[in-house]
């Protein structure tokens, strides 16, 4: 019996053995920073109970994800098919979908919502590795760029038009970024500055509501209305710079939990864990994000083919992005757009995808095949 046991036990170790374990343990700290954040000491909070939860299903995900081979995202059907189901859900949510502050962005499922644009995300960097895997060498033809950006701009246009410009900009973010990686020309992309900004132009005059408008100009003139439109970007400054060296202590962030700094569980968490960690707790969380890129990148680098490559880079780019998009938002770098930060804001969509991704790539280093990398160093390279 005892030698079974421990059998059993050896099997289960060698089955997470490919697991990189200082990348789930940085993931895991910034859920439990997120998880000390939504902590009150004066009162009961729901956010804090279902986050709990949230966590313990992630790293289930994390862990279910690892085990398979993904040798089949290399099949033209099965990612188009995923392509497919997924614009489906996107287009679904403007019929079934409740209107939430003002946005159809998930389907409620009585205890939980669904969020799609989460995991669009994180299927737009298949896609696109898939895509330009075979294609690297000749992305410097303009119809690769357009196809790719065919894909990108459909999601684009179905969470735009949610409205969820947070995540919009997130999916345009990830494809520029990976188009960057594959190899795009200068005259290329100065061109695709160029019409970016003739869209933006035109985005502005027909394709924006009024207080999306109003958020860009309180950017831009940030104490011309903090009683109304500025209100959240003004609070969520004032609660970055309150934290100053050493923070106000968990669960005792004035702003975020005397409700001076709205949604302080999602868009803002950033803004509430300064207010309550200080400057030194932003450097060990920024530290840790760097731990998570870092890592990711190293299986990037031993990976065994192109599309894994592609792959592990496009989840940088994508929790980068939105690494950046959210701390520029909370620290009135950026105009106020609606991101969750990965890892540490409320939500099961984001934190089921983020933890997911993380396993896809663990199951990539586990079948990597060094020898294929090797026989395939020169054309890989041509990726960078």
């Amino acid at each position: 019996m005892i030698s079974a046991l421990k059998k059993a036990a050896a099997l289960e170790a060698r089955s997470f053995s490919h697991v990189d374990w200082f990348l789930l343990a940085a993931a895991v700290s910034i859920s439990l920073l997120g998880l000390a954040t939504m902590h009150s000491f004066s009162a009961e909070n729901a956010f804090f109970d279902r986050q709990i939860i949230w966590i313990c299903v992630a790293l289930g995900a994390f862990f279910i994800a690892s085990l398979p081979d993904y040798s089949f995202l290399r099949r033209t059907p099965v990612v188009i098919g995923l392509y497919v189901l997924v614009v489906t859900l996107l287009s679904l949510v403007f019929f079934f979908s409740p209107i939430v502050k003002g946005a159809q962005n998930r389907f409620s499922l009585g205890f939980f919502s669904v969020q799609p644009s989460d995991p669009a995300k994180l299927l737009l960097v298949m896609v696109l590795a898939k895509y330009f895997a075979l294609r690297h060498i000749e992305i410097k033809h303009i119809r690769h760029i357009l196809v790719s950006g065919g894909y990108a701009f459909a999601l684009f246009v179905l969470i735009f038009f949610q409205p969820d410009l947070g995540s919009a900009i997130i999916i345009a973010a990830i494809w520029l970024g990976m188009v960057l990686v594959a190899g795009i020309s200068w005259r290329h992309l100065a061109a695709l500055f160029i019409i970016t900004a003739l869209l933006s132009g035109a985005l502005w005059q027909w394709g924006l509501h009024s207080y999306q408008k109003q958020r860009v100009l309180t950017f831009l003139h940030p104490l011309t209305d903090i009683q109304g439109v500025g209100y959240n970007a003004y609070q969520s400054t004032v609660a970055v710079g309150s934290g100053q060296l050493l923070g106000k202590g968990i669960g005792y962030g004035t702003q975020s939990k005397l409700q001076f700094l709205p949604e302080y569980q999602t868009d803002f968490i950033f803004a509430a864990f300064a207010e309550e960690w200080g400057f030194f707790g932003v450097l060990l969380l920024f530290g840790l994000f760097g731990v998570i890129i870092t890592r990711v990148l190293a299986v990037a680098r031993h990976a065994s083919d192109n599309f894994d490559t592609l792959f592990c880079i496009g989840i940088a780019i994508y929790i980068t992005a939105q690494f950046i998009v959210h701390v520029g938002m909370n620290m009135g770098l950026l105009p106020i757009t609606g991101t969750t930060l990965p890892f540490m804001s409320y939500g099961g969509s984001h934190m089921l995808t983020e933890y997911a991704a993380l396993g896809i790539l663990m199951s990539m280093r586990r079948h990597a095949r060094p020898s294929i990398r090797a026989r395939d160093e020169t054309e890989i390279l041509g990726v960078f």
